[in-house]
């Protein structure tokens, strides 16, 4: 690799017009041409930003929050579809790189749901669509798992770029495959989780995440965290005061940008709305390899070695089947009628 590209990336930290496809998509467009504006040709965006994280899925039992999946359903885009078209317009206006998260709806059953995050190309054009691989915890109630046709690395103007939602940041083995195909660029997606346990820390959970993976890799991690509206909370806590009051809790979301040593470009926004920019010089990359090359000198591959499996996952598989020995291909015979 002779191109080491220095450019500026954009981390949003932004709430969806919940549920409302074509309103956030809008918002999206309008977020791209704002940090295009401010010189980003990266523009990263929250964990199923269109239209929406099901929240109820930890406030409510099953059965109770089972008639939200098809208000979700209806929320969610199909990919291609004119809800990505509008995506695709944004980043091809300004020439921006675009990672986004989206409900993508499978074309061969309503019970199918996606975690997808697609890259966008600064020419427009759709290059990458990455399906959480699996669902963390409450998701299994509504996303159908991926498979790992899409753990790729894509070569893209600011650099080879990965991408992985959320918890999947913490799948040691998803993550090395990412740095094996040669990533330098990755792309972290994540949600605000103030109904997680009272314990846990979702915004130092993120930076810790994103940190370890910067470092290990030695490369740049853009992190994008959705935020907590009003509307996601009377969606999802109705009248229970308790759960109303749990999901305003702080620290529940972090975005920034964070380097080949681990540590933050820039100061990361916690909590707020906002966009985080920083210069990445990926020539950066390099010298930190000469002491930790985890996918290089620094591995033994006599003895550790990562499996793979990149065929796509498929309902239904038509296999043709020989004809017997008395069997030819069958014809119609002309008599025979045909309606």
């Amino acid at each position: 690799m002779d191109d080491f590209p220095c450019f500026t990336a954009a981390a949003v930290q932004a709430a969806p017009v919940y549920l409302d496809p074509a309103a956030t998509v809008a918002k999206a467009a309008a977020i791209i041409h704002e940090a295009a504006g401010r010189g980003a040709e990266l523009v990263v965006f929250p964990e199923v930003f269109v239209a929406g994280y099901p929240y109820w899925n930890w406030t409510m039992n099953p059965v109770a929050g089972s008639p939200l999946y098809e208000r979700l359903y209806r929320a969610s885009v199909d990919v291609p579809g004119p809800h990505v078209d509008v995506l695709r317009a944004a980043a091809a206006a300004t020439g921006t790189t675009v990672v986004i998260g989206v409900n993508e709806r499978g074309r061969h059953s309503l019970g199918v749901l996606y975690n997808t995050v697609l890259t966008i190309g600064p020419d427009g054009s759709l290059i990458g669509r990455h399906r959480k691989l699996v669902p963390t915890w409450a998701e299994k109630l509504t996303w159908t798992p991926g498979d790992g046709s899409t753990v790729v690395v894509h070569r893209t103007p600011i650099g080879p770029l990965g991408v992985l939602a959320c918890g999947e940041n913490t799948n040691t083995l998803a993550r090395f495959s990412l740095l094996a195909q040669g990533e330098l660029v990755h792309a972290a997606t994540y949600i605000a989780l103030p109904v997680a346990p009272a314990d846990y820390d979702m915004a130092q959970a993120i930076a810790i995440r994103t940190a370890a993976h910067a470092f290990e890799g030695k490369l740049f991690s853009i992190v994008a965290c959705s935020t907590i509206t009003d509307e996601m909370i009377e969606v999802a806590a109705g009248d229970d005061v308790a759960t109303a009051r749990r999901m305003r809790r702080p620290n529940s979301a972090l975005s920034g940008i964070f380097g080949p040593d681990g540590n933050p470009v820039t100061e990361p926004l916690v909590d707020d709305e906002g966009i985080v920019y920083a210069e990445i010089d990926l020539a950066r990359c390099i010298q930190p390899k000469q002491m930790h090359d985890i996918i290089g000198h620094y591995n033994r591959f006599d003895v550790f070695r990562l499996h793979h499996n990149t065929t796509p996952t498929a309902p239904l598989v038509h296999e043709p089947v020989a004809p017997g020995p008395l069997q030819g291909p069958w014809t119609p015979d002309e008599s025979e009628p045909t309606g």
